[in-house]
């Protein structure tokens, strides 16, 4: 199983979630009736966690986002960065198996490798001011 490559797939997952309006049982069906590489490398119990874990801690996932914008509403983030951060405020803030500095790490290779170096940036402070309170 490879942790770095579930991450990557949750996230995707997320993303594809925010922008269908799926539940995350569908998107996870859908994923695994479809994925094309092979499924054995991929961790789905730790996919289908991270998944329920961000929904059904939306609202506090996304006030931890929001009180540490600065001169930024959350609705301005586009929706990649925006999955990126959930991803990771959520391992932060509710997977204790995973270190705090380890979630951010991943999470900016992530968006070194989805977005652009001003988001990796932005994404970076974000996740460090909710690591600091």
């Amino acid at each position: 199983m490879n942790r770095k490559l579930s991450r990557e797939k949750a996230m995707e997952l997320l993303f594809g979630m925010s922008l269908n309006a799926d539940n995350c049982e569908e998107t996870l069906e859908n994923f695994i009736d479809n994925y094309e590489g092979d499924i054995k490398e991929l961790d789905l119990t730790y996919i289908k966690r991270i998944l329920i874990g961000v929904e059904y801690n939306k609202e506090k996932i996304d006030e931890a986002i929001s009180a540490n914008l600065h001169n930024w509403k959350i609705g301005r983030i586009s929706k990649i960065n925006l999955c990126i951060l959930k991803l990771a405020v959520y391992e932060i803030e509710y997977n204790e198996e995973v270190p705090n500095r380890v979630a951010i790490n991943e999470a900016l290779e992530i968006a070194k490798k989805y977005s652009d170096e001003k988001s990796v940036s932005f994404i970076n402070a974000v996740l460090d001011n909710i690591l600091k309170k």
